[in-house]
């Protein structure tokens, strides 16, 4: 990858990184989210019950995995589209 990257015109180089960082942030911030700030909307989240167990629980026992399985198929996506839009995707063999 990184003769890849060294071809590419600063402009276009710099361009790739502030997405790859934008999307990086992206993720990140989603994953924080789902991490910590929904345990302190736990109590709230009790209220509402799927399939017999409270919501609060369940975004800690299924909820969040699912999430960040998502997150993990969906970056992959995003950053596949763009190596092949920068022109820095790896040849298939």
């Amino acid at each position: 990858m990184a003769k890849e990257l060294a071809g590419l015109d600063k402009e276009k180089l710099k361009a790739y990184w502030a997405y790859n960082v934008r999307l990086t942030t992206i993720v990140m911030v989603i994953w924080f989210v789902v991490t910590y700030v929904a345990i302190f909307f736990a109590p709230q989240l009790d209220t509402i019950v799927i399939a017999g167990f409270p919501m609060g629980y369940y975004m800690g026992a299924q909820g969040s995995l699912i999430i960040f399985v998502i997150l993990i198929f969906w970056y992959a996506f995003k950053m596949n589209a763009a190596d092949k839009t920068y022109g820095v995707e790896e040849e298939e063999e």
